[in-house]
């Protein structure tokens, strides 16, 4: 593999020793890591490096894990994996809230983050080979009510305005929208879209915390939801599609 091949990695920690650890792991892994001590470091060294996905820290000085996040969300869809030692989860999935695709709590294994990273570098993968496809195919237009999803394009329209989506979010409507009036468990929406099982019942407030940032984006009224149903005890769904334009493709 050339260096032109590599996934490039951007960690972010104030910590030394993680940094050292996750560096040298990333690299026996066959990826290009660079690695930054602070916030501002890291937005910096994101612009200069432009890497394929952030693994990022909350507590650190000058500018935190969050403010960071947000940042770069103004800018990117590059997928990014928080660290947090909070212990409440309430303050853990903050940084999903942000916008983050994932996030694991220290002390965490090294061996999970470099799955969750492979997991989420493999889903981009087999996105963009989905998204020529449907480009090449001129497919992939679906209407339900004021909602417009151009799935080639990877954009989504409400009442004709343009709704920014981050790429997991976009991922995890097209999930929902490909089988519509399937409800589908919470546990299988994590395996489908974020590539791993859960381990444990906090994995699963990931989704949740997906589904209501991309409820509070698409709909009128969040609370009693026209796109995105809960069914209540298992997972969610989206309602049967009143009308395409072309196919879905895949």
């Amino acid at each position: 593999m050339t260096s032109q091949d590599k996934k490039k990695i951007l960690v972010v920690d104030d910590e030394t020793a993680i940094r050292q650890i996750l560096a040298t792991r990333l690299s026996m892994g066959g990826y290009e890591v660079v690695v930054a001590a602070n916030g501002e470091e890291a937005l910096q060294l994101f612009d200069e490096e432009s890497p394929d996905l952030v693994v990022l820290d909350v507590m650190m000085p000058k500018l935190d894990g969050y403010s960071v996040c947000q940042q770069l969300r103004k800018q990117t869809d590059v997928p990014i994996i928080m660290l947090t030692a909070l212990g409440e989860i309430a303050d853990r999935i903050t940084g999903l809230e942000m916008g983050a695709d994932d996030y694991l709590s220290k002390p965490f294994s090294p061996k999970e983050l470099e799955a969750r990273i492979k997991a989420i570098l493999r889903r981009t993968e087999k996105q963009d080979g989905l998204n020529r496809t449907l480009v090449e195919q001129g497919a992939g237009t679906i209407q339900s009510g004021n909602l417009r999803i151009e799935l080639n394009k990877r954009q989504v329209y409400a009442k004709g305005k343009r709704i920014r989506l981050t790429g997991i979010e976009f991922d995890l409507l097209q999930l929902l929208v490909g089988r519509p009036g399937e409800s589908i468990a919470r546990a299988d929406i994590l395996k489908e879209v974020w590539g791993y099982s859960p381990s444990r019942h906090t994995d699963l407030r990931v989704v949740d915390v997906h589904i209501s940032r991309l409820r509070a984006k698409l709909e009128d009224d969040p609370g009693n939801p026209e796109f995105i149903h809960t069914d209540r005890g298992r997972g969610y769904f989206f309602p049967r599609i009143n009308s395409t334009s072309e196919s879905i493709g895949a």
